[in-house]
């Protein structure tokens, strides 16, 4: 069998192999993300992820049918007192967990080829320019593609306020009482369809994110506050079609993190949305109806003793739109931890989202799940990764509209079972 790879396939590799062995004269830094494994489905076949159709994430312990990885390498390139530039880049993968040969191909998974259903992305490429505005010592002056500021929930990846992307900003400014950020993202529509008319051209989304964080509000307590101003920035074409809206949007955030929470944290984060940013992460986006949004996220870590932490969070999210395909969405989760020693530990999960649609005669959607996980970690702390997860998942749901990652889940069922071995890293 000839197992030689096509050479075009292993340049990327022979490049970041080259730049890990020159890391420790170059002093280039490596991190990244990464999670991969295993699983069945009870009954048969691969293994099924369980969410609620609508909801805007799922509990994720037990419930990853995908290998994802980011990979990142970054370098300070310049430095004179201090005044430094810092180039960071960071690559991410995705593929179906399927196959040994999962390569990607540019119909971003969609190929017939069950060999070609991996997708990967530049996430990241940016230069920062730190101290390099003599007006704003401390700052930092920065232009090209970046992960900005994101705000999440980690047991289910809910990313709540996130405008990551192409931009350029500046971060750091010292007002003395707090520090401000201002930045300008783009994030531009795929074929963006509008009144069953067809295919429209591409929207270029722009969006103003201003923010001002680290203001002490009270003993191991601090507020940040955050304004996103977003606008379809259209061409003069699309200006004189009627199909295309100049589609614009307001986000305000405030948020509030409380250390020494109980041996832990808890971050209350309240936010109210228009137009063009409701049902995104901060993002201006075309063709979202006109209304309103009200979401509150509540998460936190808590120690309830030596040897056990539990991570909680409650969402709740109401899109009112004026043509009446809003939703309501309340999530609620909780994963306690306990520690047999310094590197094992039982891990427990239960998830519950329901979805209320706003249009009369859609029924409501609920999902219930639960995860068991014999978990082995580099460390006690409920964030020590590496770990390495035996896990069993049962789900249960009501309405029609559920929505699984798997075929093995037939139409008509209202219950699941996976289970499997997971790894998970960060780095």
């Amino acid at each position: 069998m000839n197992t030689k790879k096509p050479a075009f396939l292993l340049k990327p590799s022979a490049a970041l192999a080259a730049l890990l062995v020159a890391a420790p004269a170059m002093a280039v830094d490596f991190h990244g993300y990464m999670r991969s494994g295993i699983g069945a489905t009870g009954g048969g076949g691969d293994q099924a992820c369980f969410q609620a159709k609508g909801a805007g994430a799922k509990y994720r312990l037990g419930n990853e049918c995908e290998t994802y990885a980011e990979v990142g390498l970054g370098q300070e390139l310049w430095k004179e007192g201090d005044q430094s530039f810092y180039v960071d880049s960071m690559i991410a993968y995705k593929s179906n967990q399927a196959n040994d040969w999962e390569a990607t191909d540019s119909k971003n998974g969609n190929s017939d080829n069950p060999y070609e259903n991996g997708t990967s992305s530049i996430r990241q490429f940016n230069v920062q320019g730190k101290n390099v505005l003599s007006m704003l010592p401390g700052a930092t002056l920065w232009a090209g593609k970046r992960y900005y500021k994101r705000h999440d929930v980690h047991i289910n990846d809910y990313y709540y306020w996130d405008v990551s992307g192409p931009g350029a900003g500046i971060e750091d400014i010292d007002l003395g009482f707090a520090k401000a950020h201002v930045a300008w993202m783009r994030n531009t529509d795929g074929n963006w369809t509008y009144n069953g008319a067809g295919t429209g051209t591409n929207v270029a989304n722009d969006t103003f994110d201003f923010r001002l964080t680290d203001i002490n509000v009270n003993t191991d307590g601090k507020l940040e506050v955050g304004y996103d101003y977003g606008k379809a920035n259209l061409t003069d074409e699309q200006e004189k079609d009627p199909g295309y809206t100049d589609n614009k949007g307001h986000l305000v955030t405030l948020e509030h993190t409380q250390g020494n929470w109980f041996g832990g944290f808890n971050k209350l984060a309240l936010q109210y949305g228009t137009d063009g940013i409701i049902g995104s992460t901060g993002r201006n986006n075309t063709g979202n109806s006109d209304g309103k949004m009200i979401r509150l996220v509540n998460q936190g870590v808590i120690g309830l003793t030596d040897d056990i932490e539990m991570m909680y969070v409650q969402i709740y999210e109401d899109k009112d739109l004026d043509n009446n395909d809003g939703q309501e969405w309340l999530s609620l989760g909780v994963r306690p931890v306990y520690k047999w020693d310094n590197v094992m530990s039982t891990a427990f999960e239960f998830g519950y989202d329901q979805v209320d649609p706003q249009a009369d005669g859609k029924e409501t959607i609920d999902l219930k799940k639960f995860t068991i996980a014999q978990q082995w970690s580099a460390g006690r702390s409920f964030w020590a990764r590496p770990q390495i997860r035996v896990f069993a998942t049962y789900a249960m749901w009501d309405g029609d509209e559920y929505n699984a990652a798997s075929e093995s889940i037939e139409t008509g069922e209202d219950d699941g079972l996976t289970f499997g071995v997971q790894a998970e890293a960060w780095w």
